[in-house]
């Protein structure tokens, strides 16, 4: 070995060349830098080297000392030295399987503490070694083995994961190998500790996730296992503590095998136990998001925007009155997806048999409603026909029993403390109000009027309401508050994102809001058809300013439009978030008085109108027009004998909005004169709806009340025809948007269309009375509907050719029965109310929605469109109408003929009243909110001194021509018989 000072690596190299060195500064540093990290490298290496031959002696030794072990244990396999030195070897195969071959009942059980603490750490070395391989050689000796120890050690190896491993073993054997020898004692291992409460929360975790279990069991195995759960200990289980420790997918496969399993023993469970299984399915739907298990079909982008909502849907969602909510925010990814076992299985829980055997047992009620609430909001798909499966089994008993035991005693709604209303404290009140909202709106889907307003009292065995008219008073107006505080809550980003307490699933507000709103339309709808609550009941005028919510739903209507310019057509949920009391508005716009909805609206087409630069000002009600008779307007020539055609034609792709003048040309092909300076467009209007609203040219229909609905006939989807209906749409829209009224009234189920509302059986009534009658029959039907040889299928006759259309896939080779007959009603009804007529009211409101936007017709209901549309089917207030008339010519309202004529119609009845209104302004009903809404005012004028006249009228600026008769008989004679034979017309 040189000397150490010899050594080149140690020396340190010293440069002598100073300020002349080529090496800088820079460099030196970064030799030294490389230096220093060159020794920490080879300090590394050294230390790993070190470490290394520490870790091959400690092997080295380890072998050595396990052989020796090894040698001892074979020497004394039964004895306490050589278990000590099986623990001490740990999994080794070969020594594991020696030892369990070799144990017998006698050689394990001494009675020695040394000997019992080792055989417990062989137990689990045992337990590891089977679930690793459970079909390896020394399987069965240890299994047998675990038979013997598990009753003496149950403790410690439950204490020690034993359905951990368990699991895990049955989990290693492939579906195939069920005929495995493993399997049975595994089985036998499973159910051992059963007795034990201890076990059954195990069990449920790691055995009864396993994915397909009863698809991997021989049929005896099967059989003990299912035999041996104590399903009694459903009571003891603690849903919370299960759901934590589980994923979604163990979660979705403990639901596939309870469902297996449990439902055959439901009515042998005692209340308890069955409440606490229903607790544990809302607690394992809870972990789902909407549509897990069954995502919906993807939907082609509309062509066009409708109004529609329920045009096509066969969904078995409950038909909603309102849009149904899509959340905005990012949904949870999908489940992956499940064996075709399991998703049978899985669409057990939602169908009519198995909602059918829970309602047959004694369940408790809040287990129950929890259960199906979870139910709803996991598996919306389903929902709808859940909710009839529990309709038809219970027949409204459900109904009356939530009301009245769980939601009429809460403090939900209430009208002393409506702010309360989000309070943690009303968790356990909340799962039963919207389970009973839903539940009441869809027993509404098929329940007659006649049914509705049965008599309490009633003690026949007709069907009736399960509420009483005064509990549903009651319940309404519980609904009303609840509803109206949820839209009006300026923390709106709170109700889209907050969680309704109590509900397993994590309900959305905006969810509960959607619940509580259809039922109250829903409950509405049946009191504006006959009126069975106090006046005022629907108004919370007392819990706001009026004049102020005018105000600002202005406001928010015109930021509103702005956002929809940039963004597009907003949705009901996205209106509600932004705008509370647009919310209010289109949701429950009944809580607002309809006078105040009637003047937001004329402010709504005003504001277009400004923006457009047809009006100069808006206030007090009245319009004031810019004259501009030129620029802007759009001029159209038609025949008299062609109105309706030479409008369609000339005024399809005209924008309505703006002013049109209208020219007739008569029979000798030269054009009239018009008086009122912007063209004759009512006088048009009126001879065009004469026309286009007759049912002689195929496009409409009328029921038994005279009431207009669109044909459902196929030549009426004809594009040609869908073209006449955007027309039609668009007209009205225009007479909407002018404030003209219409002297035609439409059928409800049809108006109830423009509103995206539902049409209910009731309303088929007036469509189809024999069809109407028939479905009624087959609801109250007490024998075996199958006698009656129905399917799922509808007949339409057309041109004296019957075809059958499937109401659903297959329709034609499904019976109705007593459990689906609700669906097969409900679906009848749809397809004749709504499907039929599908593109014929597309076509229409396409046609509406370019002169009125669709959100201001969500103020209001059928029967308060009808209203707009023609005025107020109210007396005709003489008084009223004398204090809005003007006068022109020589007549003043002291002139001798006008106070003859006052004093003649004030003798007329109403009918002579209607049929001078319509003589004059064209529509026989008054304007709703009286006659200073007319325009142009009613006017009267002299014409001429010649008694032999017939008064005539000039309906488009409603003026009454009348010539000055100095007798009042020759008056009333004159004027009666002009306003009755409809002669007269004048416009000159």
């Amino acid at each position: 070995m040189l000397p150490l000072f010899d050594d080149e690596r140690n020396r340190r190299k010293i440069n002598l060349g100073g300020a002349s060195s080529a090496s800088s500064h820079a460099a030196i540093l970064d030799q030294a830098k490389a230096r220093r990290m060159e020794r920490e490298a080879q300090r590394l290496r050294a230390d790993s080297a070190v470490r290394l031959q520490a870790w091959w002696r400690g092997v080295h030794e380890a072998k050595k000392v396990k052989a020796e072990m090894r040698r001892v244990f074979e020497g004394d396999v039964l004895g306490l030295t050589g278990l000590r030195c099986l623990v001490l070897i740990g999994r080794d195969e070969e020594v594991l399987g020696a030892w369990s071959s070799a144990m017998t009942e006698e050689t394990l059980l001494k009675n020695d503490e040394s000997w019992k603490v080792l055989v417990r750490q062989a137990s689990l070395l045992l337990l590891q070694s089977v679930a690793q391989n459970p079909r390896s050689k020394y399987a069965l000796a240890h299994l047998r083995v675990l038979g013997i120890l598990i009753s003496h050690e149950l403790d410690y190896l439950l204490d020690h994961g034993l359905y951990s491993y368990l699991g895990r073993a049955i989990s290693n054997i492939p579906l195939e190998a069920k005929s495995s020898a493993s399997l049975p004692p595994l089985v036998s291992l499973v159910t051992s500790p059963l007795s034990s409460p201890r076990a059954f929360p195990d069990l449920v975790v790691y055995i009864l996730t396993i994915p397909l279990l009863p698809n991997r069991l021989p049929l005896a195995s099967l059989t003990t296992l299912s035999s041996r759960i104590p399903y009694a200990q459903f009571t003891a289980l603690e849903p919370s503590r299960i759901v934590a420790s589980l994923e979604g997918v163990s979660a979705a496969h403990l639901l596939a095998n309870l469902l297996a399993f449990t439902p055959p023993r439901y009515s042998a469970l005692p209340p308890p136990a069955l409440g606490g299984y229903l607790h544990l399915f809302a607690a394992l739907l809870a972990i789902f998001p909407a549509n897990s298990f069954e995502p919906p079909k993807a939907r082609s982008t509309p062509s066009r925007p409708t109004a529609l909502s329920d045009s096509d849907s066969d969904s078995d969602a409950p038909a909603s009155t309102t849009v149904r909510v899509v959340s905005t925010f990012n949904a949870p990814p999908p489940l992956p997806s499940f064996d075709q076992r399991t998703t049978k299985r899985l669409l057990v829980l939602p169908s009519p048999s198995h909602i059918h055997s829970l309602l047959s047992t004694r369940a408790p009620r809040p287990a129950l409603i929890s259960f199906f609430c979870s139910l709803g909001v996991s598996w919306p798909a389903k929902w709808g026909r859940v909710l009839g499966a529990v309709v038809v089994h219970t027949g409204g008993g459900l109904i009356r029993e939530i009301y009245r035991s769980y939601v009429r005693g809460t403090g939900l709604g209430r009208d002393d403390n409506p702010t309360k209303l989000m309070d943690p404290a009303h968790a356990q009140h909340w799962p039963s109000l919207l389970f009973l909202a839903d539940l009441y709106t869809q027993s509404l889907l098929t329940m007659g009027d006649d049914e509705f307003f049965a008599p309490a009292s009633n003690a026949t065995s007709a069907p009736r309401n399960p509420l009483t008219l005064d509990e549903l008073t009651s319940f309404s107006r519980q609904l009303l508050n609840i509803a109206f505080v949820l839209y009006w809550r300026e923390d709106q980003a709170g109700i889209a994102e907050g969680t309704v307490p109590g509900l397993n699933g994590g309900l959305r507000w905006e969810g509960a809001r959607e619940k509580v709103t259809r039922c109250l339309q829903a409950i509405h709808a049946r009191d504006s058809r006959r009126s069975f609550t106090p006046p005022g009941h629907w108004l919370v005028s007392s819990q706001i300013d009026m004049h102020s919510f005018v105000e600002a739903a202005l406001a928010e209507e015109r930021q509103l439009t702005s956002e929809t310019d940039l963004r597009g057509r907003q949705s009901k949920a996205q209106i509600a978030f932004m705008s509370p009391r647009l919310g209010v508005l289109h949701n429950i716009p009944f809580a607002i008085p309809f006078e105040v909805r009637v003047g937001v609206f004329r402010h709504f087409v005003a504001n277009d109108m400004l923006s457009r630069g047809r009006l100069e000002s808006y206030g007090g009600g009245r319009m004031h027009q810019v004259h501009n008779w030129g620029a802007g307007r759009t001029h159209v020539s038609v025949r008299r004998g062609n109105v309706a055609q030479d409008g369609f034609d000339k005024l399809g792709e005209a924008d309505l909005k703006s002013p049109v003048e209208i020219t007739f040309i008569d029979q000798f092909g030269q054009e009239e004169a018009g008086i009122d300076g912007g063209g004759v467009f009512k006088e048009f209007f009126t001879s065009l709806c004469r026309e286009v609203f007759d049912t002689d040219r195929g496009l409409w229909l009328a029921t038994k009340q005279n009431e207009l609905y669109p044909n459902p006939h196929a030549y009426a989807t004809e594009p040609h025809s869908l073209n006449w209906y955007r027309f039609i749409g668009r007209i009205l829209g225009k007479a909407m948007y002018e404030g003209i009224l219409v002297d035609v009234a439409f059928a409800g189920f049809f108006l109830a269309k423009w509103l995206e509302k539902q049409s209910f059986l009731d309303d088929l009534a007036s469509l189809d009375p024999e069809l109407y009658q028939g479905l009624i029959f087959l609801k109250h039907y007490t024998g075996n509907p199958e006698e009656l040889s129905l399917n799922f299928t509808v007949a339409i006759d057309e041109f004296g050719v019957t075809k059958t259309i499937d109401l659903i896939p297959n329709g034609s080779n499904i019976a109705v029965t007593r459990e689906n007959r609700l669906q097969y009603i409900h679906l009848v009804s749809h397809y004749r109310l709504t499907k039929q007529i599908k593109l014929q009211s597309e076509a229409f409101f396409e046609g509406l929605s370019e002169m009125i936007d669709p959100k201001w017709l969500k103020m209001f209901n059928q029967q308060e469109v009808q209203i707009l549309l023609g005025g107020v089917n109210s007396p005709v207030d003489l008084e009223d109408l004398r204090r809005h008339t003007a006068y022109g010519g020589v007549y003043d309202d002291a002139e001798e003929t006008i106070v003859a004529f006052w004093k003649t119609v004030n003798s007329f009845d109403q009918e002579q009243r209607r049929a001078l209104l319509r003589f004059v302004t064209s529509c026989s009903r008054p304007p709703l909110l009286g006659f200073k809404e007319l325009v142009p005012n009613f006017s009267i004028r002299d014409a001429g001194n010649d008694e032999s006249r017939l008064p005539t009228a000039s309906t488009c600026v409603n003026l009454l021509k009348l010539p000055r008769y100095k007798s009042e008989r020759v008056l009333r004679q004159k004027l009666l018989q002009a306003i009755h034979s409809g002669a007269g017309f004048d416009l000159s």
